[in-house]
């Protein structure tokens, strides 16, 4: 399949706020303040899906509103990239119900993660559009320690000029909308390496349990030729899910085809250090032969990246020197 990669961001243009998941009425006056200014700070105007107030037992809305909105955002000539409110659970129950053709024929910017992951990769399958795994409107609401997240999201969706990731100074792995002011910053150590190599081709990936819904549909990516799998997990993972969800992923027609994965930050209550993350990779044969990098600044601590789901990146893992590059996106 061909891919469509959209037009960058520019001074001006409008961003719109949808969700897809769990609902705006989440998000505190305080953290859309915030969010809203930084938006306005980079020159670009917010607006607002008609749906994303509504809240149900699952703290969501309708599958309709949700379509309502995604349809109508995709249809928006004025509208040129949409941000996500924030993840859940169920942005896959979407799928069934997207034209995928409008989305195809109207290509934008697409950028969120966790749950997101379902979409990015949904869109890439049928539609061949590059979509972003970056911070949520939500996300944007972070009063401290932003710096770095701010830098690369203007690296990935303000220009079209390949970067290189390097890793944070420090992170954060707080809830820090319950309160923006006590932060507990973390010396970052630098990436983890597993194995060594150099890899180069097409990124899949992002959450890895939300990547493995779409398992046997038709929503699930082929893996191209050359692939780099970029995969993170969340609040609820640990060794042994993390372990098997992997195995999942491994177990998937054209796997093969994976020339090198990047593993994003866990959080502190996965309980996964380093040492049960090598043990994890180094079980598993299929990856003997392949880069394997991980702690790297995505996923659900702070600071984060964002990247391409269909770009290209190239890791080079190498005598204890490590480049991970976005080509394009």
């Amino acid at each position: 399949m061909k891919k469509i990669y959209p037009t960058k961001l520019k001074i001006g243009d409008e961003v719109r706020i949808i969700a897809p998941a769990r609902s705006m009425s989440l998000i505190s006056k305080e953290s859309r303040e915030i969010a809203n200014k930084r938006f306005a700070d980079m020159g670009l105007k917010l607006t607002f899906g008609k749906y994303i107030e509504e809240s149900d037992d699952f703290v969501s809305s309708s599958i309709e509103s949700r379509i309502k909105d995604l349809h109508e955002v995709f249809l928006d000539k004025n509208v040129k990239a949409i941000s996500t409110v924030i993840g859940g659970f169920n942005s896959n129950q979407l799928l069934r119900y997207i034209d995928w053709d409008l989305i195809k024929n109207n290509p934008k910017i697409l950028c969120g993660f966790s749950d997101i992951t379902a979409l990015n990769n949904a869109i890439l399958a049928k539609t061949g559009l590059v979509s972003y795994s970056g911070p949520h409107y939500s996300t944007f609401g972070q009063e401290l320690y932003f710096d770095y997240t701010l830098e690369y999201f203007k690296k990935c969706l303000l220009s079209d000029e390949p970067f290189e990731i390097k890793p944070s100074d420090s992170w954060t792995d707080d809830k820090w909308y319950m309160n923006q002011k006590e932060r507990n910053s973390i010396k970052n150590d630098g990436w983890l390496v597993i194995n060594e190599g150099k890899a180069q081709g097409t990124i899949l990936g992002a959450n890895l349990c939300t990547f493995n819904l779409l398992q046997g549909t038709e929503y699930f990516p082929e893996f191209p030729e050359n692939t780099v799998l970029f995969i993170e997990d969340d609040e609820m993972s640990n060794a042994v899910t993390f372990d098997r969800d992997l195995q999942s992923v491994i177990h998937q027609s054209g796997f093969e085809n994976v020339k090198g994965i990047v593993i994003g930050r866990f959080q502190k209550v996965s309980q996964i250090t380093n040492d049960l993350l090598i043990q994890i990779i180094k079980t598993k044969k299929e990856l003997n032969n392949l880069p394997v990098m991980a702690n790297v600044d995505f996923g659900h601590t702070s600071p984060m990246i964002t990247f391409p789901v269909g770009g290209e990146a190239n890791l080079e893992v190498e005598n204890g020197k490590i480049k991970l590059e976005i080509l394009k996106h």
